[in-house]
């Protein structure tokens, strides 16, 4: 009996691990957004999240995210790689 309570618990740890990191691309992609230049807007408008990846449909997003841009001289993919690490480290200590 003891160890079906100690199951049951474990079952819904990972299920509440599970459903935090069902968030993770949609805040992964707010992320990328945030760290991407603006300068007219064209970089942030053009990006979207398709299921679970983000996409850059413009010509100039490789250049960009080389760190191109002074307002975003790491780019965009690494910031966001950081972040979704220091999310999920935060997302396992709950």
């Amino acid at each position: 009996m003891t160890v079906r309570l100690v199951r049951n618990k474990i079952s819904r740890s990972l299920g509440q691990i599970e459903e935090r990191f069902d968030t993770l691309p949609k805040k992964a992609f707010l992320h990328w957004r945030k760290v991407t230049p603006k300068r007219t807007g064209n970089a942030r408008r053009k990006t979207s999240l398709k299921k679970n990846v983000i996409m850059a449909k413009y010509p100039y997003a490789e250049r960009l995210d080389n760190g191109y841009s002074r307002q975003a001289p790491k780019g965009m993919f690494e910031p966001t790689v950081k972040f979704i690490k220091k999310i999920s480290k935060r997302f396992m200590r709950k």
